[in-house]
């Protein structure tokens, strides 16, 4: 009896029937479970039943490996996003772009003020030199110049007036010569 045999039979052809035919065929149905299970090696099946189980503990591994991996990765990425974060917002102590705006105007409108001014400073002291350097001239020119050596100088008129300022009148006569003097008190 072979295995298409063996599909071919019941449970009815098994069931009550007269004993001498299930005895009879008793025989073969044992020689074939010898046959099968002489195919059927558990050793062979035991050994891809633990290499199945060694390949799942592996990829289980590699996942878990893999999972962790990820799980650093997102918390390096986390850490990364709050500092971006963190740089991103503006400090207390920095002013708002608008305040910054404002104060950039203002230090703008004194820096031209104060160019101005630089100016203007550069403009008299460029003035003032000139004035400087022509008043230096004219000393020069004064220094050289000897004013006694131009003019014949009459001492008489500024003797005359000294005497005067201490108080001493000279009276002169008709031809102009000194006749007496009068002392003032």
């Amino acid at each position: 009896m072979g295995l298409d045999q063996l599909d071919a039979l019941s449970l009815s052809d098994l069931s009550p029937g007269p004993p001498d035919s299930l005895l009879e065929s008793l025989p073969e149905v044992i020689e074939n479970i010898s046959s099968i299970a002489e195919l059927i090696v558990p050793e062979d099946d035991y050994r891809t039943i633990d290499a199945i189980h060694d390949q799942i503990d592996e990829e289980e591994a590699e996942r878990r490996e893999e999972l962790e991996q990820a799980h650093a990765d997102l918390k390096a990425l986390a850490r990364i996003l709050d500092a971006a974060r963190t740089s991103s917002t503006r400090p207390r102590n920095v002013s708002s772009a608008e305040k910054h705006a404002e104060n950039l105007n203002h230090l703008d409108a004194a820096r031209l003020s104060f160019a101005k001014a630089l100016n203007d400073a550069e403009s008299a002291n460029s003035s003032k030199q000139a004035e400087a350097s022509q008043l230096m001239e004219e000393l020069r020119q004064l220094e050289e110049s000897d004013p006694a050596a131009e003019h014949e100088l009459d001492g008489k008129p500024l003797r005359l007036r000294i005497y005067r300022g201490l108080g001493i009148e000279p009276i002169l006569d008709e031809a102009g010569h000194l006749d007496r003097v009068l002392v003032g008190q």
